[in-house]
């Protein structure tokens, strides 16, 4: 289906296509009255003409400033060039003119403008306007074999029709389908660029941050050797010890995602490590856990599939702390070969402005640029799965993220 910017400049384009076409119906009708000296009816061409530039003038103020197009337009615009010509050719010979195959111009232009259905129906109209003007020949020319020619004219038009509506057609839903796989490719290769630098980025810090934390370990385990008893420094050796182990996986996970490591993962094991890291990070979250799937269920994961939930699931708590909630639902459920995973929050919601760009672009909030959702999008689509951004009829937020079940 044609985007409404393109459909704009499709009803634009068949705007100035008529005028052209008014331009040479106006000197052709001069051109054959005065040089070739045929006596073609005057006063109901040039009437046709001033209501075909009528309406042309119309609806170029009309749609000048529209931002919405709809088919329907497109259609009636089509249309009414069909009445016109189908006139002017009417006055001026009928189906004996020699330019009455351009009534196979409306189908070739519908054919690339309209969906099948309206274009079987602009087809269906050519088709009937060169049957009327069959039908309206004066018996004089019906002498000899005219009668004959005149049924083979008629059966040629509804051949070349049919030929124009069926291959211009389905060559015009081919180009328009392969312009879409290409502009989600680029959108595509845009977003793994995006996340491609902020991989770099986060290692670049890694390494930065890999010697101070080792140097003020070895420092704290001398203090811890001098004052073996003190609280304040048994705990920052526990945090120093637990960033030395978040580098470790991040290096490991790195690693894992260079050599594009997958493996089978069972989703019982994914959960319980969810449920671990929440109640060391979030001991004061009440987690509610719904389980539906079968025993043993497993999924193709790399080491980035945590993390990535990890990050919806602090996204989902800092929601819900942030309307003084401290409870979150986390669902999982297996259906039509999918393992689907839904985090509900209970804070705000989203608006609708951050539903459209969450997980596509980095978006302005007051808690950070959406980075989060945005690297657990690509690492989902890596893996073939899907992330869906809701609001729950209730209240608060659903984040609902999808992957294959390994059959």
């Amino acid at each position: 289906m044609p985007t409404i910017s393109k459909m704009n400049n499709q009803i634009q384009l068949l705007l100035v296509l008529r005028s052209a076409a008014i331009v040479i119906q106006f000197f052709l009708i001069l051109f054959v009255n005065l040089g070739l000296e045929y006596e073609l009816p005057w006063l109901p061409l040039f009437s046709v003409i001033v209501l075909e530039l009528g309406l042309t003038f119309v609806s170029f103020i009309y749609y000048r400033n529209k931002d919405q197009i709809s088919q329907l337009a497109l259609l009636m615009q089509i249309c009414a060039d069909i009445l016109f010509l189908s006139l002017l050719l009417f006055f001026s010979g009928g189906a004996t003119n020699a330019f009455v195959s351009l009534l196979l111009l409306p189908i070739a232009i519908a054919a690339v403008t309209l969906t099948p259905v309206l274009l079987a129906l602009v087809a269906f109209l050519a088709i009937l306007s060169y049957s009327v003007l069959l039908w309206y020949l004066p018996m004089s020319v019906m002498h000899g074999n005219m009668q004959g020619h005149f049924i083979g004219m008629g059966i040629n038009f509804l051949f070349s029709a049919l030929v124009v509506a069926i291959v211009v057609g389905k060559m015009a839903r081919s180009i328009n389908q392969r312009e879409l796989a290409i502009a989600a490719y680029r959108e595509n290769l845009l977003k793994q660029e995006q996340v491609t630098s902020l991989g770099v980025a986060s290692a670049q810090i890694t390494h930065q941050l890999a010697t101070p934390i080792a140097t003020v370990q070895l420092l704290a385990d001398e203090l811890s050797e001098d004052f073996p008893n003190n609280e304040i420094i048994n705990d920052i050796q526990s945090q120093l010890t637990r960033c030395s182990d978040s580098l470790d996986a991040f290096r490991a996970m790195v690693f894992d995602i260079k050599e594009q490591t997958i493996a089978a993962t069972n989703i019982g094991d994914l959960l319980k490590n969810l449920l671990d890291n929440l109640r060391v990070n979030y001991p004061e979250i009440n987690v509610e856990l719904v389980e539906q799937q079968p025993l043993n269920t497993e999924i193709m994961a790399d080491a980035a599939l945590l993390p990535a939930i990890l990050n919806l699931i602090n996204n989902a708590v800092r929601a819900t702390k942030a309307n003084n909630s401290n409870e979150i639902t986390l669902i999982s459920q297996v259906g039509s070969g999918n393992w689907q995973f839904i985090i509900r929050d209970y804070g705000v919601g989203f608006t609708l402005e951050k539903l459209k760009k969450l997980g596509v672009k980095p978006v302005n909030s007051e808690q950070g640029l959406g980075m989060a959702v945005l690297l657990s999008h690509a690492s989902l689509e890596r893996l073939g799965g899907k992330l869906a951004l809701t609001n729950h009829h209730q209240g608060g937020a659903l984040v609902t993220l999808s992957l294959p079940v390994n059959s």
